[in-house]
């Protein structure tokens, strides 16, 4: 072949490759972009926003410089607060409403954004508009979008025990998002004079279980939503962080310190040993495990782990240790057997801090109040409970059937109103030329991203084996829950999104940094010392993996494709 053909063909094959991984459906329709509006004016909104079991509370013009994100003011605009819905409770005698705010900028871009909030929600968030992971150097509100959070149905200082109200449960798990989007659409008409051109949605965590959720039961209403780690099946993976406790008690060396049954320098151990095994099968070794799945079929913890011959020491593992860790690592069962949740991926990012957290202590608080009140059909008797002893004592069948139970009061399951419906099928957002990104850190220690990645294998197989022309992963390598961990987590998918929404350019890859010394984002302590400070990598879409070029800086992004 003569040079210059050589040189097109080596132009083209990338594009290529991308082409037949994003083919999908050319049908789909192209939504139009946004067009921007003026404010019309703020302190009398209160006034003039009516809508049905609605009332606001204020409006107040917030000065330019008032917020600030990554240093930078963010501009001028109208802070609306309200509720909906108010009522006394007939279980529990609580009064309970949906609390919301909205940040109106004075110079829209005629979009609106509806910010999901992460854990029990419970309060009302600054709505400023979440663009994914950690250290964010930008906002949505920043970027002109008029955004709303809210507290999706109850107060804070109920904590988990607002679960013993019926429609409080179901506000959490769904309801809110569908009540406050048609309500927030009319304020926009009436401060704006027009409605939004284009709705987005975006949150995680739990705030991307409600960006998941939204996809399926309000896709008419969303033109975009971004899906951050999300606890899509979060009943079931709370349960599964209480068989880890379980697990962890059982190794522990000191009564009631769950960490002492895998210690830090255990962890660090476990995760040298994965980066030995799998650091380089992207073609780098660069402390990043980019080829996931390749690196679950390469490690094996109980084969590249030393045996402790005698006494535990921080160089070693028991063979206790060895069988309860991988048994959580296959995906935690109840005690007859029954598998809980997903399996987790072995990755550098288990000797975190971050990681330990979820793992030794959220287990025994947020997971056991969750379960026992927000979820279980009956919820726990209140005035006897203890988490500590829920977890540590209690059993996994009897918490896995009661979150799948229903009676005359609790008429909904949790994995009813807590999930999406018709798992792995979109089509309501699909055919109306909505987006759906989804990103996720594969050092996630309560959702795990193996989760994310068979919801998305079950959504390809719903559409003839292709998915991507409305909906894309993005695993992150090293990322812990929405941020931290060895990793470049730090990195902007809301304009994206916009871009794939109302031009037609699907994100193929995403850039990420990291957050090192100086970043005006904030520090992520994780970020090994010998790495830049700003290393750069592609996020890329699933199944594709960043590899190595095989030249250039390994410190930069450009020297790694999407492959």
């Amino acid at each position: 072949m003569p040079q210059s053909k050589l040189t097109l063909a080596a132009a083209l094959a990338p594009a290529l490759l991308l082409a037949a991984c994003g083919s999908g459906d050319d049908d789909l329709p192209q939504l139009a972009a946004a067009t921007p509006a003026a404010l019309q004016s703020c302190t009398d909104l209160a006034g003039r926003i009516a809508f049905a079991n609605t009332t606001i509370t204020a409006s107040e013009a917030i000065a330019a410089g008032t917020l600030k994100v990554a240093g930078k003011d963010v501009p001028a605009h109208c802070r609306v607060t309200g509720r909906m819905f108010d009522r006394v409770s007939a279980v529990d005698g609580q009064s309970y409403a949906i609390g919301f705010e909205m940040r109106l900028p004075n110079n829209w871009n005629g979009r609106f954004f509806y910010q999901a909030n992460g854990g029990l929600d419970g309060s009302v968030g600054t709505a400023a508009g979440g663009i994914g992971g950690g250290g964010p150097l930008d906002n949505a509100l920043n970027k002109g979008f008029a955004v709303l959070s809210s507290d999706a149905g109850h107060a804070g200082s109920l904590g988990p025990f607002f679960g013993l109200d019926p429609q409080a449960r179901l506000d959490y798990g769904y309801q809110a998002v569908g009540k406050l989007t048609p309500m927030a659409k009319s304020a926009i008409q009436t401060a704006y004079g027009k409605a939004p051109d284009r709705s987005y949605l975006g949150g995680c965590s739990n705030g991307g279980r409600h960006a998941m959720v939204a996809a399926s039961r309000y896709a008419e209403q969303y033109d975009g939503i971004l899906a951050g780690n999300p606890g899509t099946r979060l009943p079931r993976a709370a349960i599964a962080n209480i068989a880890g406790a379980k697990t962890y008690a059982a190794l522990a060396t000191t009564a009631g310190n769950l960490g002492t049954g895998f210690t830090q320098a255990e962890r660090t151990l476990v995760s040298q040993a994965v980066l030995a095994k799998c650091d380089a099968l992207d073609g780098a070794s660069d402390g990043l495990v980019q080829d996931t799945a390749a690196c679950q079929a390469a490690f094996d913890l109980a084969r590249d782990l030393p045996t402790c011959s005698g006494a535990r020491d921080g160089s070693c593992l028991s063979a206790e240790q060895k069988s309860g860790i991988v048994a959580l690592f296959k995906g935690a069962t109840t005690e007859s057997g029954t598998k809980i949740y997903a399996s987790f991926p072995y990755d550098n990012g288990l000797q975190t801090n971050g990681w330990a957290g979820w793992k030794f202590s959220n287990s025994l608080t947020l997971d056991t109040g969750a379960v026992g009140f927000v979820w279980q059909v009956p919820p726990e008797d209140r005035s006897s409970f203890n988490g500590t002893n829920f977890a540590l004592t209690g059993n996994l069948d009897s918490m896995l059937a009661k979150v799948q139970a229903t009676n005359a009061t609790y008429t909904e399951s949790a994995l009813s109103f807590m999930l999406p419906v018709n798992y792995g099928q979109l089509p309501t957002l699909k055919n109306r030329g909505a987006k759906l990104m989804v990103y996720h850190g594969t050092a996630d220690p309560i959702f795990s991203s193996d989760d994310t990645v068979d919801w998305y294998q079950a959504l390809r197989r719903d559409n003839g084996g292709d998915a991507s022309d409305f909906a894309r992963l993005f695993l992150v390598p090293g990322m812990n829950h929405c941020s931290g961990g060895p990793a470049t987590e730090q990195f902007d998918m809301l304009d994206a999104l916009v871009n794939w929404v109302e031009k037609g350019e699907a994100p193929e890859r995403v850039i990420a940094s990291a957050r090192g010394a100086g970043n005006a984002g904030g520090l992520n302590a994780d970020v090994p010392a010998d790495w830049a400070a700003d290393r750069t990598r592609p996020l890329c879409p699933y199944p594709q993996v960043a590899r190595y070029n095989g030249s250039g800086s390994l410190e930069l992004a450009s020297s790694f494709s999407c492959k």
